[in-house]
């Protein structure tokens, strides 16, 4: 993996050990960084990808790494569903389990083990330290901070594209296509191209709508992503 991409911060899951022991408070915590928190499997490169984790921080730790499916993404139905058999589930995370000395590092390897199907295939790998012995005088409050990476399996050849449909001064965006797309670096002016807004972004799962309040009649512009490529669309 290069060394050069920089270590995501992103605090996206949590969890909390509390022992008790006697009068006061003394935080601690562990500084777990990871390479990335979005791996893209295109269709293009092979179907795996490696996540280096590390130890920023003076204490040992322990770390699991737990795989979830995620059906009907962006879906008012979208649920996560966990399978640990790599067959069943079709993503394969190793290892699992890891322990961590302080400065340490070491690599995760996310491998998609089933074949491309028509749509994208939608994942998340939650990636968090869990609680090891507190030793202390006084009481201790241990809060550990995970990361849940999203993993986006596309199939073999993404089609289709984002459109819109615009009533007064609200504007639907639709993916229309099999892949998720991402809306990003979005901005409206009015008619005379000044006083521009900024647009929030988005990712847009396949077969999913979003709504948009805009400023002005006039037109919106977006960066449009399929992870493999961008472009500029006006809507």
């Amino acid at each position: 993996m290069s060394q050069n991409k920089p270590f995501a911060l992103i605090s996206m899951a949590a969890c909390a050990a509390v022992a008790m022991l006697a009068g006061s408070y003394v935080p601690a915590h562990a500084e777990m960084l990871l390479s990335q928190v979005i791996v893209d499997l295109q269709p293009v490169e092979p179907g795996h990808d490696d996540i280096e984790v590390w130890n920023a921080g003076s204490e040992r730790i322990f770390v699991v790494a737990e795989p979830s499916e995620i059906l009907s993404p962006g879906q008012p139905d979208e649920r996560r569903v966990s399978n640990p058999d790599p067959a069943v589930s079709g993503l394969l995370v190793s290892p699992q389990r890891i322990v961590l000395e302080p400065g340490q590092r070491q690599i995760v390897r996310v491998a998609a083990v089933t074949p491309r199907r028509d749509t994208d295939r939608i994942y998340r790998v939650t990636i968090k330290p869990v609680a090891g012995e507190i030793h202390s005088q006084v009481t201790a409050l241990k809060v550990l901070l995970g990361y849940d990476v999203l993993v986006l399996f596309r199939p073999d050849k993404p089609v289709g594209e984002v459109t819109a449909t615009r009533s007064g001064r609200k504007i639907m965006f639709h993916n229309e296509g099999n892949t998720a797309r991402e809306l990003f670096a979005g901005k409206q002016c009015n008619d005379k191209g000044k006083n521009c807004k900024d647009m929030p972004a988005t990712r847009l799962y396949a077969g999913t709508s979003w709504e948009l309040d805009l400023e002005y009649d006039t037109p919106v512009a977006f960066q449009v992503s399929d992870g493999n490529h961008t472009a500029l669309r006006h809507f």
